[in-house]
């Protein structure tokens, strides 16, 4: 960090947030793809603002948007560029990056031909459900986009997921469900992930036990390993769709991975959403970095994080279609830069990527927004508003209220003479038990015409956002060692579970032995 940045932060840490907010009122806004964001209740400054506008500049944040778009190796641990806004490109690329374009048509070309029952189940019924199976990022946005969108799903047509290696998440996922008129779509990208391929086997056994061998032309595999998904076939019929190796698990919600939705989703909806995110990818692709959305909300987690040393940000989804995303978040943000050493082996000078956590307003409300008010730990928070202004005015309005409250709230307190102004019979002790601190810092997004293409831009955003903040704290987003690691020790253990081997670890091996 540079000394002017820190010494910044130092004096703007002390200052008076509702002080700084006054003084940006108004000016603190950025707009991009129909979303505008509010930073004006931030420990900001015009001198604060122009010191991260510079280190954006030297950290070559623009570059690193035109290293993204040609295609070059931004991920250096794979060698691969990251392709995936070519998924979502309205018009026909070069190279590679075509190639990845081109990878999504089938899938979604199989999708408009199971909605208008060109393709059927064995008995030539149309199907009437859909199961998808995957982990990770081969979960998290199909789920997030069938979530926020199941007012527009086709007609007759039922969705359903399974993720867990727990044999439950299956069991109630196929609860009510009949073989003869389902889908299963496995999503993995390596087609080695121990949970997806567990839970595949078991629901091709639930399918064979009705269906007889022919079950397999039930089944759709999605995968950049096509080799391993033939051969988990068997040589039976079944349905193949790639998933291009330059599109990370965690940034594939717009590729083949997200078939299931395609199908359950009413013809023209993923389509929107893909250009939605291609709207969000030409902003982010041409705006200068002080008008660049991504790039400045990047800065701004520099800022927080590394420069005033905040180690969370809580993201407040003031709309029930947003309700998981900050779950999709955790995995995008937190995976993708939940990292302190950089891919050349050197250690990140900064407290990186903060812990991200969350959930839907105003339900949150009336749980951990205490803690946010009146708890000892000032984080910062994120406010997305985005309801759909068509739906019953009251209720807009009152969801509307709440959302900019607690902002409000948050940043300005509550001081004991306040309290004492507002309710002159409270004791010494109750009152200041009402005091809020104030002094927290937040942003405030919002949009005026919440839909599909909205909901596009704005994952698209966080995207791009993520992969800016791993180039200013000099980090790879798009590997994951921690969670490879984490699947090894794994493989490991099972053996020591059922008494093969022992664990070398003492306190695992305790635990063994407790559990049998």
């Amino acid at each position: 960090m540079s000394a002017d940045l820190g010494a910044l932060a130092a004096s703007l840490k002390a200052a008076s947030l509702k002080d700084l907010a006054t003084a940006r009122a108004g000016q603190a806004a950025l707009s991009a793809a129909g979303w505008t964001a509010d930073l004006s209740r931030h420990y900001l400054d015009t001198g604060a603002d122009a010191a991260l506008l510079a280190h954006g500049a030297s950290a070559a944040l623009e570059t690193a948007a035109e290293q993204l778009f040609n295609g070059d190796i931004v991920n250096p641990s794979e060698k691969r560029p990251a392709l995936h806004w070519a998924l979502r490109a309205q018009a026909p690329l070069e190279g590679e990056p075509e190639a990845v374009r081109q990878s999504v048509l089938p899938a979604l070309e199989f999708a408009r031909r199971v909605q208008e029952g060109e393709i059927r189940t064995l008995a030539g019924t149309p199907y009437k459900a859909v199961l998808h199976i995957g982990i990770g990022g081969s979960d998290f946005g199909p789920r997030l986009i069938a979530d926020a969108f199941a007012d527009l799903a086709t007609p007759g047509m039922e969705l359903r997921f399974c993720a867990n290696v727990d044999p439950w998440d299956l069991e109630h996922a196929l609860a009510g469900l009949d073989p003869a008129s389902t889908l299963v779509v496995g999503v993995s990208k390596s087609f080695g992930t121990e949970e997806t391929l567990y839970n595949l086997g078991r629901a091709r056994e639930w399918m064979e036990s009705s269906l007889g061998a022919e079950a397999s032309r039930q089944i759709a595999l999605v995968t950049a390993n096509p080799e391993r998904a033939k051969a988990w076939f068997g040589g039976n019929d079944g349905y193949l769709f790639d998933m291009p190796l330059s599109v990370g698990g965690r940034f594939s919600l717009w590729s083949a991975a997200s078939l299931a939705c395609m199908i359950y989703l009413k013809a023209g909806t993923f389509e929107a959403i893909l250009k939605g995110a291609a709207d969000m990818d030409a902003h982010t692709r041409t705006a200068p970095l002080a008008e660049n959305l991504p790039m400045r909300l990047a800065l701004l987690d520099f800022w927080n994080a590394s420069c005033l040393e905040r180690s969370m940000r809580v993201m407040l989804a003031y709309s029930h279609r947003l309700r998981m995303l900050p779950t999709y978040l955790q995995q995008l943000e937190m995976e993708s830069n939940g990292k302190s050493v950089g891919p050349g082996g050197i250690p990140s000078p900064y407290s990186t990527a903060p812990a991200l956590w969350g959930g839907e307003g105003s339900v949150g409300q009336h749980s951990y927004h205490q803690w946010l008010h009146q708890g000892s730990r000032s984080v910062p928070c994120e406010f997305i508003l985005a309801p759909d202004f068509d739906r019953d005015p009251e209720g807009v309005t009152a969801l509307t209220a709440h959302a900019l409250a607690q902002a409000e709230v948050l940043a300005n307190g509550r001081s004991l003479e306040e309290v004492r102004a507002e309710e002159p019979d409270l004791s010494d002790a109750v009152a200041k038990q009402k005091v809020h601190a104030g002094g927290r810092a937040s942003s405030f997004l919002h949009h005026k015409a919440f839909g599909p293409e909205a909901f596009g831009s704005l994952v698209a955003l966080y995207e791009h956002r993520t992969y800016f903040a791993g180039k200013l704290w000099g980090l790879n987003p798009f590997d994951q060692w921690g969670v490879e690691r984490g699947k090894t020790m794994a493989t490991r253990l099972k053996p020591a579970l059922s008494g093969d081997t022992t664990a070398d670890d003492p306190v695992t091996a305790a635990l063994i032995k407790e559990l049998g």
